[in-house]
């Protein structure tokens, strides 16, 4: 794993960054995910590719799959006085994916898979308590179980606007276009720096809105400098902010942004003329 993607992952790890990006997604940047109702998930998912029949006893040890994601959570949200249960995952990606909706497909049903087979182990060591049918005896899962919904998001911290497949149906060539009425899609929920617009970083709440405003501007360093000398919130971002734009932004490695008095205003002005200086050497 490189660098960038750990700073970013640890980055979108804090309560208050990935309630962000989940209320922008969701909400449209109201504050209805709250961060101190998030909790903090362990991101592997693994799953049971077939399931040993209740009434089967002789068949194979059943085979299992096993990701790992880069962040789950599990969150309660509150609108009129109702609590609903959620596990939300965020992909960070500085590359585009060309696979992604099939990567957060396999995510997303490993963890329904493991929802499922929970239900039924608890289930099973209390069917004693419970009157069940063969159809409930078979799969362990009873009538009105529920699965708890699971949404993931994919963070694009790259420059280029991603122009990858969005849903599964864009991976797909078919001969027959009736055959697309009966294949089941699957669309990633994706937040792409590059193509936000003003109105839509403004919705952020946390620094998520800095670093996606830098990305968005890094293949141009003028505009990126405008940028951060006009907003007031920059000098004010915290030391993992700060790593998180030194890594995407590719800022020399002699800038010392785990320092608490580290100004990225100054670092980019820096860069920007040591950049100047190496270019008239040159000519």
């Amino acid at each position: 794993m490189g660098n960038t993607d750990v700073v970013t992952k640890n980055y979108m790890r804090q309560n208050t960054v990935f309630a962000d990006a989940c209320n922008y997604l969701i909400y449209g940047g109201r504050n209805i995910v709250d961060p101190e109702k998030l909790t903090e998930l362990d991101p592997t998912e693994l799953g049971v590719v077939f399931e040993r029949d209740s009434s089967v006893h002789d068949m194979d040890k059943p085979e299992t799959i096993q990701k790992y994601r880069d962040i789950l959570k599990s969150a309660v949200i509150m609108q009129d006085d109702r609590a609903a249960y959620l596990i939300l995952g965020i992909e960070n990606q500085t590359d585009i994916h060309y696979a992604m909706p099939v990567r957060n497909m396999i995510y997303d049903a490993l963890q329904y898979g493991k929802q499922v087979d929970e239900t039924s182990r608890k289930n099973r060591k209390e069917r004693k308590k419970k009157p069940h049918n063969r159809g409930e005896y078979l799969s362990g899962f009873y009538k009105e179980d529920r699965l708890i919904p699971v949404i993931t998001f994919v963070i694009h911290f790259g420059a280029d606007e991603w122009d990858g497949p969005m849903s599964i149906k864009e991976m797909m060539d078919p001969q027959d276009e009736t055959l697309l009425e009966y294949i089941q899609d699957y669309r990633i929920h994706l937040i792409d720096s590059a193509r936000l617009t003003e109105e839509e970083l403004g919705k952020f709440r946390s620094s998520l809105r800095e670093i996606l405003s830098c990305v968005k501007y890094s293949k141009d360093k003028e505009k990126l400098k405008e940028y951060l000398h006009a907003s007031s919130r920059i000098p004010d971002l915290d030391i993992s902010a700060n790593l998180v734009l030194k890594s995407i932004i590719g800022l020399p490695a002699n800038m010392e942004t785990g320092k608490e008095e580290f100004n990225m205003c100054k670092a980019i002005d820096d860069w920007i003329e040591e950049e100047r200086n190496e270019g008239k050497s040159a000519n």
